[in-house]
This record gives C-alpha cells, sequence and structure tokens, in this order.
C-alpha cells in the first residue's frame, strides 16, 4: 500500500534528479495562477525525446494549463501569471528574448474538438507551409502529401484533396489537424485529449497514429482515458489539484504507484 504523502517527494518519483541526455522539455518550479487562483503549484518534469507521456487526473487539476505552457497558449489570457521555468532543448520559453511564433512552430498543438478551417483538406494542410514562405505549387503538392502521410490519412483523401475539410468525420478531421500540425515541422506535440469525442474504431486508428508519431517526435498526452494512457504512453504524471503528484514509467505507476492519491485516482477511488 503506498505510504500517505501530502508533499510527494518528486525526485524519487520523476526523471529530474538524474536527467538522461534525451531530456527536451524540462519544468521547473513551474507555478500558475489567474489572478488570485492558483491552478499549478510547483511542477517538476522532465520530457524524453521520441517518448509519450500521458497527463493523468480529475478534472480541472490543471492537465490542459500545464499543456498550454509548453506553447505559451496562456499568454493569451491576460488574468494569467507563470513562473518558474520552461525549458526546450535548454532554451527558456518564457525568457523575454523568446519568439513565440517560431516556439509555437515547434511545438505543435492539437485540441479536444477537431478544428478544420472552413477550406479544402489542401489547403488547411498547406496554410502553414503557406505562411512559412512555401509558395511554389510541387513544393506545397510533396509537402501536403507528407503530412497527410504521416497522419495515416492520405489514403483516405487522397481524391479528393480539394474538397472541404467540414466533410471528414470527427476521426478523420482529427488527424487533418494532426497533419495540419506536423505540416510545419514540429519537435513536440501537445495533443488535449484529442480521443475523447470519436468513435471506438476512430480512437484506435489514432492510437496507432500516436504510436508510430513517436518515432519521430516527442508527445505530451492529456487523457481523461487511463485506458487509452496504458496503451500509447511510456510515462505516465499523475495530477491532482494542480500539485504533480507522480510521475513514472507507465507500466510501474498503474502497477506499483507510490503514493495514496494515485492508486485512489487508478483504482477508482475518487476522481
Amino acid at each position: 500500500m503506498p505510504a500517505q504523502s501530502s508533499k510527494p517527494d518528486l525526485l524519487q518519483n520523476s526523471l529530474l534528479q538524474n536527467e538522461p541526455d534525451d531530456v527536451v522539455v524540462s519544468i521547473r518550479q513551474l507555478h500558475v495562477s489567474y489572478r488570485q487562483r492558483q491552478v499549478l503549484q510547483d511542477i517538476n518534469l522532465s520530457l524524453r525525446s521520441q517518448h509519450v507521456t500521458a497527463l493523468i487526473g480529475p478534472s480541472g487539476c490543471g492537465k490542459s494549463t500545464l499543456l498550454r505552457c509548453l506553447n505559451r497558449l496562456n499568454d493569451l489570457d491576460e488574468r494569467c501569471t507563470v513562473t518558474g521555468q520552461v525549458l526546450v532543448n535548454g532554451r527558456d520559453i518564457y525568457a523575454v528574448e523568446e519568439d513565440v511564433v517560431s516556439l509555437r512552430r515547434e511545438v505543435g498543438m492539437v485540441f479536444q474538438r477537431p478544428n478544420p478551417f472552413p477550406k479544402s483538406i489542401f489547403d488547411n494542410v498547406a496554410y502553414g507551409l503557406r505562411l512559412l514562405g512555401v509558395s511554389t505549387r510541387s513544393d506545397l503538392q510533396q509537402q501536403v502529401r507528407k503530412s497527410l502521410q504521416d497522419a495515416a490519412l492520405w489514403d483516405e483523401v487522397r481524391d479528393r484533396l480539394h474538397s472541404s475539410a467540414l466533410e471528414l468525420s470527427n476521426g478523420q478531421q482529427q488527424r487533418l489537424v494532426i497533419a495540419r500540425a506536423l505540416a510545419v515541422q514540429p519537435k513536440i506535440l501537445l495533443l488535449d485529449e484529442p480521443a475523447s469525442n470519436l468513435d471506438p474504431i476512430s480512437m484506435l486508428k489514432l492510437e496507432e497514429l500516436i504510436a508510430t508519431l513517436k518515432i519521430n517526435y516527442t508527445i505530451l498526452i492529456v487523457t481523461h482515458n487511463m485506458q487509452q494512457a496504458a496503451r500509447v504512453s511510456d510515462f505516465t504524471a499523475f495530477m491532482d489539484a494542480g500539485e504533480l503528484v507522480e510521475f513514472a514509467a507507465t507500466s510501474d505507476l498503474f502497477t506499483t504507484p507510490k503514493q495514496r492519491r494515485t492508486e485512489d485516482y487508478i483504482t477508482g477511488r475518487y476522481g
């Protein structure tokens, strides 16, 4: 039975104590508040290259807020205050000189609900490429095709690239949004409950896609589905009330959790 602890020993339950060489994101003493309300407190977490890390925990525990810290989407809310460090490849992304536009190309994000633009399938994927200055038709075609292939969607849409993206199914729209994110060649992918609105078959396709994408990308996924976290992730972080309670290899966290709160959550006692 895990020992009771009001403040878990994160040095023992995370990879922070002796960070491997392949760590690409280091979150250190991160605090986030909205006006006077503390949302995240003293978060310390590392993400390793070409691995999937899952964030689990009850609704309102701060999972999505943490996710948005990695590409500074929280900046869009003037009520939000962030302190601490988020290092991406050793670079402090909250430094004054940081180029937020470049950061968001490097750290792609996919939201809970598919949000394709009201444009053609081709133009959805080409959108970011055009912003980057890719203008020749042949270059656009080549990169759009590759992105759709990487998102496991090419074979389903190759004959209707100029049809509206809104005609696709939910599952196809979500993979299209992933293709749009991949087109600008990010290094990190943030997935905020990407399968929560999908049917079981579409969810399976998305999980298979995640397993393929981690060969080339570092992935952080928020999921309310613990079975999904167990299937797709290499590491899992359990959060509760704005705290990182426990962080471990997924197989260890689900079979031998070190913290009572973790065990209570994964066995359904609360949350």
